[in-house]
């Protein structure tokens, strides 16, 4: 059985489609995973969202375990989960960052960044397209 891809979702993710709409888009979460699952090419989902630094950070190290391929959102720990990058650092799956926005296009404290140093690669800027495309890349590097 092939195994999951992990799409991990941090703080705040949940107020997708209300939080600042004309930075963040108008797509909620819940509209978000179910594109994703419906274009999934029959591959198997497990798509999750949390506040909670600590569980972020446990749900990578099992997607470590448990999955061939990680899309992660981490949105604000982002920039100050030192935590989360160790966890990422451990990952021998690939590990795609996405983001909605362009946080190099924002406030200066969104510069700093602890995810992408452990990543396989970034996607940023392209709104809910950006887990389109992490999707499709995570299926290819797992085929």
């Amino acid at each position: 059985m092939t195994k999951p891809i992990y799409v991990l979702n941090g703080p705040n993710l949940n107020l997708l489609g209300s939080r600042e709409p004309e930075i963040y888009g108008t797509q909620t979460l819940d509209d978000i995973r179910d594109s994703l699952i419906e274009t999934a090419d029959g591959r198997a989902i497990e798509f999750r969202q949390t506040n909670s630094e600590g569980d972020l950070v446990t749900w990578v190290q099992e997607a470590q375990r448990e999955g061939a391929a990680l899309i992660l959102n981490a949105g604000a720990y982002t920039h100050t989960s030192v935590a989360l990058h160790d966890a990422l650092r451990a990952c021998t799956i690939p590990v795609i960052e996405v983001h909605l926005s362009n946080p190099a296009a924002r406030e200066s404290f969104r510069h700093i960044n602890y995810v992408t140093p452990a990543a396989t690669a970034t996607i940023a800027g392209l709104g809910a397209r950006g887990y389109h495309f992490a999707l499709e890349a995570a299926i290819k590097m797992t085929a």
